[in-house]
């Protein structure tokens, strides 16, 4: 994913599997599944493997229409694999890394002996070591879907999935003043100023210094995560509806679902170095930690329903699409309140065990009612006017318990709120020659400011978060179909954000504007080559954040850059297919990436890096392996230079950042009968 388009992505142990995209990130970005919400990306996502998926698609800017809530950065959707009429294929995978890790599966699928009832099902288990020391995740997945074709107009389905990671996390190696005492600098990796934001900025008195910063040479493989720490998800889906040929012109489908995940993590999560002399949390020199334990419990189920309905006025085709949803989220969390802290030498710490817990509850619910509409009129064969309109009805339920199970009534709780955007798009498409479309859009999105949702207290404005984007266009195919190009351009703004401060408190954001311009082209030259690229250019800013601080001091981030957005993010590679008797094609893929902020401060700057990735793989024909059409070996190199970098930077866990991996090799082998 992020070879497409401006699109990086971030591990924080936190909210894995989270992306950024045209200078939005987080819940900014929507994360669906089959199309489905399932909630906060920084909240539900997970480590997953990718064997089950026929494909992965990204969509750009304001999706409401499309996904709901939010989408402001765009959206990306996982679709699963689906059974398919005709003969039965079977396929299979294996790979082995120069970490130690490991994946394999197996997948089938096509018709049955019972007329009209075809299936698939896939299996898929892997193993992913980190190159930091002790870290790994464990990951399970068990999909199958069965489509009944009662006649060539009516189809039921129904699918099921199970899906379970368990993990060992990383959170972050610290950042640490290049000129303090035994400090092994690195270069590359950071540059700015280092100050102390834990245990905060007027702890025992002290305000943190602006120093030199850099990561610790000795630190690059280190984890300061407790002996006994551990993290994983299990989740369970269940899925059905129909899909019904009305007539030659209108289509109705709909899809039920159910949804439930138990989340939860129990790890030393904040590792900061301690430079201040003063007595404190351990001595000068060595690294500050925090515990902290969650549990999710989370049941989601729901509905959507489309009519579309091709119809012809005047003369011009119409296509229009009428979306009803409803769903109930409930949101179970069970977090430890008592943060146990200790600290530990900067350099083969002594890891220790997690110690004291002591846990509160809360419990919320957030139900969803949406009814959209869009239409599409050519109003001539090549001009085409798009428009649409989403009602939605989003209503939150929360209250929270102390650790002896008393209603935490003085802090407001139980507390209740619902918000009724109206959100939409209108624009146009236009084909100026065959081949070449121009088009141009203004949209609108809302969500409330519940992404975070155990984080939010009743004190903080519940406020509805509001976004307008405006962008045009140009895509061309051309050249016999063998080059394309795409152009954009980009202005979105989004008001009341809640942006992460430090740990456990946020801050809003009065608006964050973000500008860019997006390129990408594909051609083949000649037979088996192919080249490609994408560039985008972004400038992401803060127009008005003015807060309060917890110690009363005003605060003011307008004007700075919001945290892990790069100004460029440019991919390029090229791939030859020999044509040998065993067909042989060796590739090659290009990124580079720019300077990142890690948090709203802008004092720590994620240097720009440039990595490369190669591969070669063969295919050899059937006729070597007996009863096997397809058998495919794979030779990986991931970072082929070797560049150390850091790949992220959590905005709540301030004084550590995400390093990115070293270079590893890959072998893998697939096969397909």
């Amino acid at each position: 994913m992020q070879a497409a388009v401006g699109v990086t992505a971030g591990e924080s142990p936190g909210a894995p599997a989270v992306f950024s995209m045209r200078g939005f990130t987080g819940d900014q970005v929507n994360t669906l599944y089959n199309g489905i919400r399932v909630g906060p990306s920084t909240m539900t996502g997970r480590p997953m493997d990718v064997g089950n998926l026929e494909q992965v698609e990204i969509i750009r800017g304001p999706a409401s229409l499309l996904s709901g809530e939010g989408a402001v950065g765009g959206a990306i959707n996982y679709v699963t694999k689906k059974p398919h009429t005709g003969k039965i294929e079977n396929e299979a995978f294996t790979s082995y890394d120069s970490f130690h890790g490991y994946r394999y599966g197996y997948g089938s699928g096509g018709s049955t002996a019972i007329k009209g009832l075809d299936y698939r099902f896939d299996v898929t288990r892997a193993k992913n070591n980190s190159f930091i020391d002790d870290t790994y995740s464990k990951l399970l997945n068990i999909s199958g879907q069965l489509d009944y074709r009662l006649s060539n107009d009516f189809k039921v389905w129904v699918a099921a999935e199970h899906k379970e990671d368990k993990d060992r996390f990383y959170w972050g190696t610290p950042l640490v003043p290049a000129n303090a005492a035994g400090i092994v600098p690195t270069s590359g990796i950071v540059r700015g100023l280092w100050t102390q934001y834990y245990p905060g900025p007027n702890f025992n008195g002290h305000v943190g210094a602006l120093n030199p910063v850099t990561v610790d040479a000795r630190t690059l493989r280190t984890t300061y995560n407790v002996l006994d720490n551990k993290s994983g998800s299990q989740e369970m889906w269940v899925r059905g509806g129909f899909d019904w040929d009305i007539t030659r012109d209108i289509k109705l489908k709909s899809q039920a679902y159910s949804y439930t995940a138990h989340r939860f993590w129990f790890n030393n999560e904040i590792n900061a170095f301690n430079d201040d002399p003063a007595p404190g949390i351990g001595a000068q020199g060595e690294i500050a930690r925090e515990r902290l334990s969650v549990d999710h419990r989370q049941k989601l189920y729901g509905n959507v329903t489309d009519l579309v309905w091709n119809a012809n006025f005047w003369g011009m085709e119409n296509r229009a699409v009428t979306t009803f949803a409803a769903s109930r989220l409930t949101f179970n969390v069970i977090q430890d309140d008592f943060f146990n802290e200790d600290s530990v030498s900067l350099v083969n710490p002594a890891r220790g065990v997690y110690g004291t817990q002591v846990t509160k509850p809360f419990f919320e619910t957030l139900d969803n009612v949406s009814l959209s509409f869009e239409d599409r009129l050519k109003i001539t064969p090549t001009f085409a006017v798009v428009g649409g309109v989403r009602i939605e009805e989003i209503k939150l339920n929360r209250t929270a318990f102390d650790v002896n199970g008393a209603l935490r009534s003085a802090d407001g709780f139980p507390f209740s709120k619902t918000f009724k955007p109206l959100t939409g798009r209108v624009g146009y498409t236009w084909e100026a020659v065959p081949g070449l479309t121009f088009y141009s859009q203004y949209a609108t999105a809302a969500d409330p400011t519940v992404a975070n949702i155990f984080i939010i207290r009743p004190t903080q404005p519940l406020l509805l978060t509001t976004a307008r984007t405006y962008e045009s266009g140009v895509k061309q195919l051309f050249w016999d179909k063998r080059a394309e190009w795409t152009f954009s351009a980009f202005d979105i703004e989004r008001k009341n954000v809640f942006v992460p401060e430090s740990g456990q408190q946020v801050n809003i954001a009065g608006k964050i504007r973000t500008k860019g311009i997006e390129l990408a082209g594909a051609v083949n030259p000649i037979g088996g080559l192919k080249l490609w690229g994408n560039l985008a250019l972004v400038e992401s800013k803060f127009v008005s954040f003015d807060f309060i601080d917890g110690n009363g001091v005003p605060q003011s981030y307008s004007g700075a850059t919001p945290p892990n957005i790069p100004r460029i993010v440019a991919n390029a590679g090229a791939s030859y297919r020999i044509p040998t008797p065993w067909p042989i094609e060796p590739g090659i893929a290009v990124r580079h990436v720019g300077d990142r902020f890690n948090f709203q401060d802008n004092l720590v700057i994620m240097n720009a890096y440039t990595v490369a990735d190669a591969y070669v793989f063969v295919d050899i024909p059937k006729s070597v392996f007996s009863g096997i059409d397809n058998t495919r070996l794979t030779f990986r190199v991931r970072n082929l230079t070797d560049r150390l970098y850091a790949a992220w930077g959590d905005p709540g866990y301030t004084d550590q950042i995400i390093l990115g991996a070293p270079r590893s090799y890959e072998v893998a082998a697939s096969f397909k009968s």
